[in-house]
């Protein structure tokens, strides 16, 4: 193409190569085929099929790659929209412990770019329910720059057999040692394990599966990163499943100062009412804050969300500590 000055001067090859990481041969061509294709739309004229193409002027632009590269998505590439499913609200700043934790996995991902002498490395985050396990796993994926990014979690699997679960954690496993760089993400393992807290009833099939796959080394030349997130530490101990983890860090719900600093950056208090707020949040996890801002944020008789988020009311702090008592407490 570029011998044939088909190309338009803003295309920039050696970005498409950093954005086509992990495609095929066959995914590269469709790729091509498909860029064209807007390209040639552009030449066409509804109001006279009948008129001749000029071949000269049809040049494919930057844009025209970029809308393709949305069109056809690699098989062993990062699943960018499930990851960003996991963190709709964005990324804010909670506070040390949240960033140090945050930071620490970023870190892990880097040595595992550079890392000659261990080429796995799986870290547990754990904490209560809605504290930011996912989401900030979600994020380092993201972050991390890797050709395969994957999560695996329980809402994918509803519905079928132990067997067919251990295989398609094996696939995914599988194909990333197909890939130099890796990162997957196995959020909630309580619920893969199908645990039950009466009994304890869960699954020993996968049980066994994630022990096998979480010290299984990848291929030579192919680093790895797992990142698993649980809420039943206590039970992942039980069965022997955090020995399998290298690095264990503790994701705490926020405290006072921490949620002060959320609501800080939502700007939907007053600043005679952020203190008050933060207060009554304390020991909260940021998914139920979240929770407990959007029903406050909805007004006492509805439709005040647009502009609370606007800026241009605020939440009333009676209505808020209302909203609050509906919120059942850890």
């Amino acid at each position: 193409m570029k011998e044939n000055s088909f190309l338009a001067p803003d295309v920039n090859l050696q970005e498409l190569a950093a954005r086509t990481k992990n495609y095929s041969g066959a995914e590269l061509e469709g790729v091509v085929k498909s860029a064209v294709s807007y390209a040639l739309n552009r030449q066409l004229s509804l109001d006279d099929l009948t008129k001749k193409v000029d071949e000269e002027s049809i040049k494919v632009t930057m844009d025209d790659f970029l809308n393709a590269l949305h069109e056809v998505i690699p098989a062993f590439g990062a699943s960018m929209d499930g990851l960003e499913r996991c963190r709709l609200n964005g990324i804010v700043d909670c506070g040390q412990k949240h960033d140090h934790i945050f930071k620490r996995t970023m870190l892990l991902a880097e040595q595992v770019k550079v890392s000659r002498g261990s080429p796995l490395v799986t870290v547990l985050l754990e904490g209560p329910s809605g504290s930011g396990k996912t989401a900030m796993a979600a994020t380092v994926g993201i972050g991390s720059d890797f050709p395969y990014v994957k999560i695996i979690s329980a809402e994918s699997m509803i519905g079928i057999s132990e067997a067919s679960k251990c295989a398609q954690i094996v696939k995914v496993f599988e194909d990333a040692y197909k890939s130099t760089l890796s990162i997957i993400i196995l959020d909630d393992i309580e619920r893969l394990l199908e645990y039950v807290a009466l009994g304890p009833r869960f699954s020993n099939l996968i049980s066994q599966t994630l022990m096998v796959l979480l010290k299984r080394l990848p291929p030579k030349g192919k680093n790895m990163l797992v990142i698993g997130t649980t809420s039943e530490v206590t039970f992942l101990e039980s069965v022997g499943l955090c020995d399998a983890f290298s690095v264990t860090y503790h994701v705490p719900t926020l405290k006072t100062e921490d949620a002060k600093k959320v609501l800080q950056q939502l700007k939907v208090f007053s600043e005679d009412d952020v203190d008050s707020a933060a207060e009554a949040l304390n020991d909260m996890p940021i998914k139920r804050l979240y929770m407990v801002v959007e029903m406050a944020a909805q007004g006492e008789s509805g439709g005040s969300a647009e502009a609370i988020y606007a800026g241009k009311e605020t939440i009333q702090i009676s209505h808020f500590y209302e909203c609050l008592q509906d919120i059942v407490r850890y």
